[in-house]
């Protein structure tokens, strides 16, 4: 593998979240052990959801990634669709509110759930 796969959490041009992936290149290191640039991140915070937890829909505030350390997570879309993510999985989440625009629940954003018997346990490193 050369390349690291980026989920990325996203506004598109109407407003609305969505997800793509994307890709960054492994071009430095070893062949034994492959590296990325190194971004810079001015922090991080950590979060742990009991079973039952869910959010309503929002909006990113700041671009940030997200590491699943236990448990599950899922993302849902305003489109009704949903995107789950076990222990070591991760994404991008840059779903931020567009520039000028008023949050509209029924247009903006994604909600977020714990799912399963175990606590959600995430790791969010701004950048």
């Amino acid at each position: 593998m050369t390349e690291f796969t980026k989920v990325v959490l996203f506004t598109d041009t109407d407003g609305r979240a969505k997800f793509r992936e994307e890709t960054l290149p492994l071009s430095g290191g070893t062949p034994q052990s492959l590296l990325s640039a190194v971004f810079a991140s001015p922090g991080y915070q950590l979060r742990h959801s009991p079973p039952g937890f869910r959010s309503q829909f929002h909006c990113t505030v700041t671009p940030q990634w997200v590491f699943i350390l236990g448990g599950e997570m899922e993302i849902g879309l305003q489109d009704g669709s949903s995107r789950r993510f076990l222990p070591g999985q991760h994404f991008y989440s840059a779903d931020v509110l567009p520039p000028g625009a008023s949050f509209d629940a029924a247009v903006h954003g994604h909600w977020s759930r714990q799912l399963g018997p175990d606590p959600l346990v995430t790791l969010f490193v701004q950048g």
